[in-house]
């Protein structure tokens, strides 16, 4: 009959807690990145959906106020003029100012 050798006991224990340590390491630089990744891009998704809605009631309000001051259609022709100043002043910034120096 074989009999096996006698093995010393510390040595399967420190392989057990060897691969613990590999593995919550890996889980460290994976899982836990990832979670955090995922918490912050739901925050910004909700902070971008929030902002939107604040600026559609913001005009909402301020076309009713200029609606039950001067009119409908003056209301109209301000709200719109304000949209197309700041539609303007945004397409003005849409390239960096070095561009126009590397076309030369």
């Amino acid at each position: 009959m074989l009999t096996m050798p006698e093995q010393n006991p510390s040595i399967p224990v420190r392989v057990a807690d060897g691969l613990e340590q590999l593995a919550t390491k890996i889980r460290e630089m994976t899982v836990d990145r990832a979670a955090v990744a995922v918490t912050w891009a739901a925050v910004g998704v909700i902070a971008f959906i929030a902002g939107v809605t604040a600026v559609v009631w913001l005009l909402v309000g301020i076309f009713r106020a200029l609606g039950a001051l001067m009119g409908t259609e003056t209301a109209y022709a301000v709200v719109g003029l304000i949209l197309i100043l700041v539609g303007a002043f945004v397409w003005s910034r849409r390239y960096p100012q070095d561009r126009s120096a590397q076309q030369e």
